[in-house]
């Protein structure tokens, strides 16, 4: 156990200058709110998306990550009744009648407001925003958004749970005298959407104000909070009436750290389950996952993730499982899917 302290340990103090401090998410393809504001108000309707995700299952002190974010359109005059506004019996909403029919978004508004807390080891950080988007369609069947995040993000330091282990417990890093420290940085991202019936591609940034984090004056670790920057794009295939494939790609990218690409593939059948994969490359976070979901209803979906580490923390890990619920409000055209985020 003294080994698996040292390892969390290890980890989490140098990410204190260089690594990321946002967290991973396995079923960003489910809520890209998570990574990009230009999504806020996408949908005909209020989305609700509520997830919990508990990585490295067996190690003490490894990451937990809760979120809960709402987005809802304003001003959206859209009176799209195409096959997928409601479940015609004997016809896909998901078929081909979805991208003969499909249009582009009616110019509208959206805000959007998440809650976010993230738990590793002695370290915590609870993060509060809203965000406002704006879409145009550019095209028949093509729109663009733009989108600005603003809140604030609390990042505390619990010293009293510190298991010291081979680490030296006067580091004025970690001032441990102080008990519990907490400080506060603004939390800014911005981003952009391009997206239509057949693809979506977007660029975001987190942490636009970079800020030193530091729990004593005389700390070696500043310059802790970076920017964060994420590119992410996909493509839907129609293999018959009933299936669907939409791989995707998401990179990010953290200075001085290498690009991180993580390859996505989902499969959906109508539009009521799918099945899907992820593999991360490079990274020490790196890994492979299997994801499913199923949509209970036009107000309820539900989908589960398991992912397996390639890291050396493979050999005292049992996995990461995170769980995403949605839920719809005001669903007027009976969806039962998403039709823009995927």
């Amino acid at each position: 156990m003294n080994r698996i302290v040292i390892i969390i340990s290890a980890c989490l103090l140098p990410a204190m200058t260089i690594a990321q401090q946002k967290p991973h998410y396995t079923q960003y393809i489910l809520n890209n709110y998570i990574l990009n504001p230009a999504v806020t108000g996408i949908e005909n309707y209020t989305d609700i998306r509520l997830s919990h995700r508990s990585q490295w299952q067996g190690i003490d002190g490894a990451p937990q990550t809760t979120y809960l974010t709402v987005h809802f359109p304003l001003s959206k005059d859209d009176y799209r009744t195409t096959a997928t506004s409601y479940a015609l019996p004997g016809e896909n909403p998901r078929g081909n009648a979805y991208w003969e029919d499909y249009t582009s978004a009616s110019p509208h508004h959206g805000l959007g407001a998440m809650v976010l807390k993230d738990r590793a080891g002695f370290l915590n950080r609870v993060t509060a925003a809203v965000s406002y988007a704006y879409h145009l369609g550019i095209s028949p069947k093509t729109s663009v958004a733009a989108g600005f995040q603003a809140g604030l993000t609390s990042v505390s330091l619990d010293a009293d749970k510190i298991n010291w282990a081979a680490l030296d417990p006067n580091d004025p890093a970690i001032a441990i005298n102080s008990g519990l420290i907490r400080k506060i940085n603004p939390e800014i991202g911005a981003g952009i959407w391009v997206y239509s019936a057949d693809y979506f591609a977007g660029a975001a940034v987190q942490n636009i104000v970079p800020g030193k984090i530091t729990f004593s004056a005389n700390s070696q670790y500043g310059d802790y909070y970076k920017p964060h920057f994420f590119m992410t794009a996909g493509y839907r295939f129609l293999l018959n009436e009933d299936w669907n494939i939409i791989p995707s790609i998401m990179a990010k990218y953290i200075a001085p750290l290498p690009v991180q690409p993580e390859l996505n593939v989902k499969v959906q059948y109508r539009d009521l389950g799918w099945v899907g994969g992820s593999y991360r490359l490079k990274d020490q976070l790196g890994g492979w996952a299997a994801m499913a979901g199923i949509n209970i209803s036009n107000m309820f979906n539900i989908g589960y993730a398991y992912e397996v580490t390639t890291s050396g923390l493979q050999t005292y890990s049992r996995g990461t499982h995170e769980l995403t619920i949605g839920f719809i409000i005001g669903n007027a055209y009976g969806d039962l899917c998403p039709r823009n985020v995927w």
